[in-house]
């Protein structure tokens, strides 16, 4: 078994995007079971600035160039493909974001081995790599026991904790060198488009409160918007609040909408669709209240309150006042 492990550090417009810092984390606990090593490959773009926050790696390789700054899915296969090939470690990490799903693949038939897509697990057993894969939207989970010497595994976000980012000080960076690319690269960057800003950013908010269903019609959002002002945190919803208009689109957590990681997640009145864990799974603390006992949102939930929300949130509410004075 090839112990050593890759992870494609993609980035944009200058930063990491969170899902790198999950598989880095990942990655560093399965070489700690087998003692292998972790490389942290990154094309292009600001290497000192970006290799120092890679946690989990024991080494960063940088690739530098002009093309390879901004993804372009052409310039970017035909820099790793060569550099993965030499080495061939016996897994390689691509996160399933907008530029995962387009490089793995590619890579995968490039390098002739497997891709295990949609990943929400990774371990070792009897010296082999098993991955777990979340399909349709999170209904079905597909275990896989990978017997090729080397394989690629695309990771969905919000699968793995990272590690604090003030404990990786240590990493070696290497800058190593390329073939150079064709003049003729059919597709090239031209330059980023900023998406139109949200009423609020709720991957940034450290405390979310959502809401789904059973919150039954949009002049109940304020007993939520209180319990947000009184924590401090931001109103978000399921799904059917956001078709029904009640809230922005930019509040939809899920898989149509944000995947967040906050530190405090109140669940009230959501069931706990498959789509809608995908993107809130992560979240530190998840506090549930529903009238449904078997409702799925319980089973992920550090803590659960059984109850219909309207007997519970105003006690809530007031105690929380109460201590605020």
């Amino acid at each position: 078994m090839n112990t050593n492990i890759y992870v494609i550090a993609e980035h944009i417009a200058g930063c990491i995007p969170d899902i790198v810092h999950e598989m880095l984390a990942q990655a560093s606990h399965l070489a700690g079971i087998t003692g292998g090593t972790v490389t942290a490959l990154l094309p292009g773009c600001e290497p000192e600035i970006l290799a120092s926050r890679l946690v989990g790696a024991s080494r960063v390789q940088c690739i530098e160039g002009e093309a390879l700054r901004n993804y372009s899915p052409e310039s970017w296969l035909l820099t790793l493909a060569p550099i993965l090939g030499e080495s061939m470690p016996g897994l390689i990490m691509v996160s399933s974001s907008s530029m995962g799903l387009d490089l793995a693949a590619a890579l995968s038939a490039t390098l002739d081995i497997p891709l295990a897509s949609a990943c929400v697990d990774i371990r070792i057993e009897n010296g082999v790599y098993h991955f777990t894969s979340q399909l349709y939207g999170g209904k079905l989970l597909l275990d896989t026991r990978c017997d090729s010497p080397s394989a690629i595994a695309q990771i969905l976000p919000g699968s793995f904790k990272p590690l604090e980012t003030d404990t990786g000080s240590n990493v070696h960076v290497e800058q190593i060198a390329h073939h150079e690319l064709p003049r003729d690269l059919r597709m090239k960057f031209e330059n980023y488009i900023e998406p139109t800003a949200g009423d609020v950013d709720i991957t940034q908010s450290d405390v979310l409160i959502s809401v789904g269903r059973g919150i039954q019609s949009q002049d109940n959002l304020s007993i939520a918007e209180d319990l947000a002002a009184l924590l401090h945190g931001t109103v978000s919803a399921s799904r059917p609040i956001i078709d029904q208009n009640w809230l922005p689109i930019t509040r939809q957590v899920g898989k149509s909408g944000m995947t967040v990681t906050p530190k405090l997640y109140f669940a009230l009145g959501i069931s706990g669709a498959p789509e809608h864990l995908e993107g809130m799974k992560g979240a530190s603390m998840i506090v549930a209240i529903n009238k449904d006992t078997a409702a799925p949102i319980f089973s992920i939930s550090h803590y659960g309150v059984a109850a219909d929300l309207f007997d519970i949130l105003p006690v809530l509410n007031e105690r929380l006042r109460e201590r605020g004075q």
